[in-house]
């Protein structure tokens, strides 16, 4: 495989790539980019997400730029804010030794006046999302007349995410004397569409061959499907260091289980449409910093997402179509470093398993759910080594010393430690007494003494448990959500003995069920909450 060096490149961008690692091109860009520097001719290139598709649009579009001209000459489109966001930061450390060019991203989510004054700097380069990319189009702050290039990248996922009429509009009004470079992970219908209406005799350019990682070790967890919540605990508490991504299929899913994992106290955060850019750039840094171990996001969500270290890829649920498991696992096993992609299926779902084999060419490894035992033993070694390794801050912590041996003269080492253990572990001892084995339930299908989703409470099937229902004046326009709700349950300690049934959370009111039996406990214990300051008004329906 050629090198960099030998695709005609000028000194200021291979400069730039020594400097980002870039030694090796991958397959996408050993084809695409000496095909750009030499050829005005339209391309689609198949390509799975992670295989170093920026690079091999971008490059040759820089390498060829003009740089005397202060017009736009190159549109780039992509489905997400995050992954235009990473695009053009990509772009700008491409650019890093070249005065001259610059890059601007436009996406929603943000202000567009802001935007507006970052065009007005008069950059080359414009990567957007297809809805502001429009919006600035129509308001002639972006003018196509100077367009040499026209990249969709992801059109696939564009296409899916509903931006058909986006593009059209988009692309029917760029000049006629253009380069048109079309990538996407499958030619589906719609995107074959695209290349009909809006390209000429394009240039197809496949990477047949998916790299799923050589350092990605590919693990499945067999449960029942009603089990798949606390096989995930179990997981995410065998693995004390655990930083990982958790797949779900949905965005109400995604919430969900965010919310349960917070309420389970696991350092966890979801991302999600529905939040703004200020609010996704800030889960975004804490994860990043590694102040969240555990991000939940949908497929769509996590586009963009580029972090190097992460040691797990968690399929709460299998994707729906094969190629985005790819798309997932290589998230993780990047830069040299070993991961770990697991998957957590029932039964009916095995077939999936052996089509994944198939298509990655690996053998996954069946793996059983960790037993209580296990995960205490896990965890109460991993305390201890924690300990261990703690650098003393002498000067901050002397002040205090000698009050703290005056109360602890009593103790000697060993009822010390024991002491100091139970108090640092109790949370794991209470959960995971008498904890049934998961696998055992998955194979008859049974529950026995099973542990709930919810803070570990003892689980009956719900067949067996009568339900009341009780309504309250508070809804989603007071900012409650279901963990709030449970939070305020659980005030009463008397009531974190009680099954919780189904939650709703409606605009102004909200309802939920509890075990039969407490509805007396319920309500005198709502007479007393306050929730952001306000008094909550309870009543039981009939």
């Amino acid at each position: 495989m050629s090198k960099f060096e030998e695709m005609d490149l000028n000194q200021e961008l291979l400069r730039a790539l020594e400097d980002l690692n870039f030694e090796t091109p991958t397959p996408i860009q050993e084809e695409v980019i000496p095909y750009i520097l030499s050829s005005d001719t339209d391309v689609i290139a198949l390509a799975q997400t992670g295989t170093g598709k920026t690079a091999a649009f971008s490059l040759p579009i820089i390498e060829r730029i003009d740089m005397e001209s202060d017009q736009i000459q190159a549109i780039i489109l992509c489905p997400t804010r995050e992954l235009c966001i990473q695009i053009a930061e990509d772009i700008r450390k491409f650019l890093k030794y070249l005065e001259g060019v610059s890059v601007v991203p436009v996406y929603g989510g943000e202000r567009i006046d802001k935007q507006i004054r970052a065009l007005h700097k008069r950059p080359q380069i414009v990567v957007g999302t297809p809805g502001r990319t429009l919006d600035l189009i129509d308001r002639r702050k972006i003018k196509v007349e100077s367009i040499r290039w026209m990249v969709m990248d992801e059109a696939d996922e564009m296409l899916n995410m509903g931006f058909k009429d986006e593009l059209d509009a988009i692309l029917k009004d760029m000049p006629e004397e253009k380069q048109t470079l079309l990538f996407s992970a499958t030619m589906a219908r719609n995107v074959d569409n695209i290349a009909k209406n809006y390209m000429k005799t394009p240039e197809r350019i496949s990477v047949e061959s998916v790299d799923t990682g050589a350092n990605i070790d590919h693990q499945y967890y067999m449960v029942h499907a009603r089990d798949r919540y606390k096989a995930l605990r179990r997981i995410a508490d065998i693995n004390p260091g655990i930083y990982g991504i958790i797949f779900c299929r949905t965005k109400r899913e995604t919430k969900e289980i965010a919310d349960m994992l917070i309420q389970d106290h696991y350092s966890a955060e979801a991302i999600h449409g529905d939040l703004t850019q200020d609010q996704r750039d800030l889960v975004m840094g804490r994860f990043r910093n590694r102040n969240i171990q555990l991000l939940v996001a949908t497929d769509v969500a996590a586009r963009g997402i580029d972090v190097s270290d992460l040691t797990h890829i968690i399929n709460y649920n299998l994707p729906e179509q094969i190629e985005t498991y790819v798309h997932r696992s290589g998230r993780t096993g990047r830069a040299g470093n070993s991961g770990i992609a697991l998957s957590i299926i029932n039964m009916r779902e095995t077939f999936k398993i052996r089509a994944l084999e198939r298509m990655v060419g690996k053998k996954f490894d069946q793996k059983q759910i960790p037993l209580g035992k296990e995960i205490c033993e896990r965890q109460l070694f991993h305390l201890v080594e924690k300990i261990s390794e703690t650098e003393v801050e002498e000067e901050q912590i002397k002040p205090y010393l000698d009050a703290v041996y005056k109360q602890l003269e009593s103790l000697d080492r060993e009822d010390l430690i024991k002491r100091f253990v139970t108090t640092e572990f109790s949370r794991f001892l209470s959960f995971y007494k008498d904890a049934i084995d998961l696998n055992t339930a998955a194979k008859s299908g049974g529950y026995e003494n099973e542990f709930s989703t919810r803070g570990g409470r003892v689980k009956k099937p719900r067949g067996s448990i009568n339900f009341i229902k009780f309504k309250i004046d508070m809804g989603s326009v007071h900012q409650m959500g279901p963990k709030s709700l449970i939070t305020l349950i659980n005030k009463d300690q008397k009531l974190k003995r009680a099954q919780i049934g189904k939650i709703e959370i409606n605009k102004s009111t909200s309802t939920f069920e509890i075990e039969e039996g407490f509805e007396k406990i319920v309500l005198a214990s709502f007479r007393k909450i306050r929730f952001h300051g306000e008094s909550i008004n309870i009543k039981l329906i009939k």
